[in-house]
């Protein structure tokens, strides 16, 4: 077949003549899909786009670790932070159910396929719920509106001319559901059971030797579109290092890919259109979930109205291939914009290896979260991830960063503020927090915390480092409680006027219960409920929560707690770990 290939805007729009493989027309198969479509999408109007951020959607073939975890709280972080700024944010996350691995996996438990993932996937979506994320969306890889979209872009890339029957042999891995040339694989020697079998370099997954007659995708005519996409987006993956490795392999060259695997192989997934010899490969099944969603296939130029395209797509960094190279060639070659931003993220270890459900070496995020609470999970998986790199799990070290960060700074802070009887927060918010900003021209504190903390945290954000900007809101309480022991308004307060401490101590109690509700705003994308009773402590009302909040002297109106404070343990933001346990 011959097939010429334009480039135009970024995409590839292929004039070809008539596709000599093609099983079966499809052109009423075409339109079957678009009217089944027609009648399945619809979003009404928006003057501009949502921000839409996702995660990879999770394969059901095993439960869920705190890996797992750390993807969707990181992204709902980001999603939050969208909302507290006053921005329309949408957050999708899934489950991936086609696949030889969970073809096998069903058949092990003894179960039939549906069955399997209709488990897997609810596990999944009580994961979510128990650990407070806020998604939009959660998508299956069966939903019939799915599967018809597929089936649809599968009609529209073999009109193009760009998809092919040829074929293939290689090493397939049924763990990463991949391909790998021969230069992609080794020879290992299995420690534990003396076996020998071969397996990828990239990924070490066990791989087989396959050959059969599929599908494939004309990858290699992308390879000048995706450098020129790089090359005009240089910080569209992050980090950088990563973004390096994928021009590098493009440079390398592409080879076709194969994006079909024959129906007595693989039969659970979605057919091929006009060929029910054939079943789509599934990283070609699951990476369009991020587009059907939200209501692909559109109408031209309706794209934006259920947020595509995607502002950030959250992966771990051992499947940036798949979204850093497939993913952005299937959308030139759909004609669909291409996602802003791919953050990719390293693992979390475990005794210095990598979390595998293979290997059986994983934390079960539901027992990590019944016993530390989902706020200290999330503030921990946020403060402690190096997203660049791995990071190693530790009990001992979320019970450290409790008893250091929360329960010693933060909620000590809390307390020694709201509930001391020599002074009253809303006392000094009307008698000082009027004052003009020169009045604390000669306050350190004043000048190179509070008023330049909330820049500092939006510079990091921007940059997609939402650990970063924890660090600096911890950095912020931390110092608050520098500042109030070095301060000393307790040795301060005048005892001679009732509930009027003094116009110094006013001062210092004012300054340490701005860093409090600036710090209790900033913290609610990683501890919701937490920062929530801190902001209701100091008695916030909850319209003024946002970050056009977060600069201090804009909220003269707390100060009288909304919650009862209580005596003791009583109305403790942060209690002795033991009582969480």
């Amino acid at each position: 077949m011959r097939t010429r290939l334009i480039i135009s805007g970024g995409h590839i729009v292929s004039k070809s003549l008539p596709f000599v493989n093609r099983v079966l027309p499809l052109g009423c198969r075409g339109c079957q899909i678009r009217s089944h479509l027609k009648r399945h999408f619809s979003f009404q109007s928006s003057p501009e786009k949502p921000y839409y951020i996702t995660t990879p959607i999770f394969y059901v073939n095993a439960a869920p670790h705190v890996g797992h975890l750390f993807t969707i709280v990181i992204t709902d972080i980001l999603k939050r932070w969208q909302e507290l700024q006053g921005k329309k944010a949408l957050f999708l996350t899934g489950t991936d159910e086609h696949g030889l691995k969970v073809q096998r996996a069903a058949a092990k438990a003894g179960v039939d396929p549906k069955s399997f993932c209709d488990k897997g996937a609810a596990i999944f979506k009580e994961l979510a719920k128990k650990a407070e994320i806020s998604n939009d969306y959660f998508i299956r890889t069966t939903d019939k509106d799915h599967s018809d979209a597929v089936q649809y872009a599968w009609f529209m890339l073999q009109e193009k001319g760009l998809i092919y029957a040829s074929k293939h042999e290689g090493w397939y891995s049924v763990t990463d559901e991949a391909f790998y040339p021969r230069s992609g694989v080794q020879l290992y020697l299995d420690p534990p059971t003396g076996r020998k079998m071969m397996t990828s370099i990239e990924t070490g997954g066990e791989v087989e030797w396959s050959s059969e007659l599929n599908y494939h995708f004309r990858l290699s005519a992308f390879r000048e579109p995706l450098l020129q996409f790089y090359k005009d987006n240089p910080t569209w993956i992050s980090p950088e290092h990563r973004m390096n490795d994928v021009v590098q392999a493009v440079k390398g060259g592409l080879e076709d890919l194969s994006v079909s695997r024959p129906t007595e192989r693989l039969s659970w997934g979605i057919r091929v259109p006009g060929d029910e010899t054939q079943t789509i490969y599934v990283w070609l099944d699951a990476l369009l979930n991020y587009t059907t969603k939200v209501g692909y296939p559109w109408q031209p130029g309706d794209e934006h109205l259920g947020g595509w395209p995607a502002d950030c797509h959250v992966i771990g960094k051992d499947i940036v291939r798949f979204h850093c190279i497939y993913w952005p060639a299937f959308l030139m070659a759909l004609g669909l914009p291409l996602p802003k931003k791919i953050l990719s993220h390293g693992h979390w270890t475990l005794g210095g290896s990598k979390m595998s459900k293979s290997t059986g070496k994983v934390v079960d995020p539901f027992h990590a979260i019944d016993r530390f609470g989902p706020d200290v999970m999330r503030f921990f998986l946020a403060y402690d991830a190096a997203l660049p790199g791995d990071s190693s799990y530790d009990n001992a070290r979320i019970i450290t960063r409790y008893n250091d960060i929360l329960y010693g700074k933060l909620g000590n802070l809390v307390s020694r503020v709201t509930r001391s009887q020599r002074w009253n927060v809303r006392g000094a918010v009307q008698r000082v927090g009027n004052l003009p900003a020169e009045e604390w021209a000669d306050s350190r504190f004043y000048n190179n915390s509070l008023d330049s903390v909330a820049a500092k945290v939006e510079a990091a954000f921007e940059e997609c480092d939402p650990r970063k900007a924890l660090h600096i809101i911890v950095d912020l309480v931390r110092g608050t409680n520098t500042f109030l022991q070095d301060s000393k308004p307790w040795e301060k307060a005048l005892s001679y006027a009732s509930g009027e401490p003094g116009d110094e101590v006013d001062r210092i109690v004012y300054l340490a219960a701005e860093s409090l509700r600036m710090s209790g705003i900033m913290l609610q994308p990683y501890m919701p409920k937490k920062a929530t009773i801190l902001l209701d402590q100091l008695g916030v009302e909850p319209s003024r929560r946002t970050f056009q909040y977060c600069r201090p002297g804009v909220d003269l109106e707390y100060g009288v707690p909304m919650v009862d404070l209580g005596k003791g343990k009583q109305g403790v933001l942060f209690p002795p770990l033991a009582s969480n346990e």
